[in-house]
């Protein structure tokens, strides 16, 4: 497992992503998860230490489970199948370790309010990790090779178009095609 930080949230032209980069000078991959509004929301509102007049919902969570008196010992990004993170939390209550999947949004969003590390798997950082662009912050630097070619960015895209597509959702359909079109002009 990679212990990693979150570098950045930022919305993209295909919703909102949030990078993860190992902790390790030498590791210079950067893990994108796309994650959902709320999640994006309930991620950057605590990270820049907005107070809101009522609880969202993980930090709801967060006081049942310290009213509980159960721990978050640390979030874990786990697995990647067909284009999906997975994630568990792992939890100890009155001494007994638990794991509780989860999406890496909450998992992460969780993690921020138990101040609880976040982890990856070496797996899913191989074949998902990226190599950012240090001087835009953005897209792979010009020597970054994909580290699993099944994964290549085209072929993510084109993965995720079919999937938008077979579940009829032609407006999310729409933009892959238009990043697509933009992945083929730039090559």
């Amino acid at each position: 497992m990679i212990l990693v930080n979150i570098m950045n949230v930022s919305l993209s032209n295909m919703g909102f992503v949030i990078f993860l980069r190992g902790r390790t000078d030498t590791d210079k991959r950067t893990l994108p998860i796309f994650i959902g509004i709320p999640e994006a929301q309930a991620i950057a509102l605590h990270l820049d230490h907005v107070t809101v007049p009522r609880p969202l919902t993980h930090d709801l969570l967060k006081t049942v489970m310290d009213n509980l008196e159960c721990r978050m010992k640390r979030a874990e990004i786990c697995a990647l199948r067909e284009n999906t993170f997975f994630a568990k939390l792992i939890l100890e209550w009155n001494g007994v370790e638990s794991e509780i999947d989860a999406r890496p949004s909450d998992a992460i969003a969780l993690a921020l309010r138990f101040t609880a590390p976040i982890y990856v798997a070496e797996e899913v950082m191989e074949t998902a990790g990226v190599i950012l662009d240090e001087t835009t912050g953005s897209g792979m630097s010009p020597n970054a090779v994909p580290p699993h070619p099944r994964l290549a960015p085209v072929e993510a895209l084109k993965q995720k178009l079919d999937k938008a597509v077979a579940e009829e959702r032609y407006e999310d359909a729409a933009a892959l095609r238009d990043e697509l079109k933009k992945l083929s002009q730039t090559n």
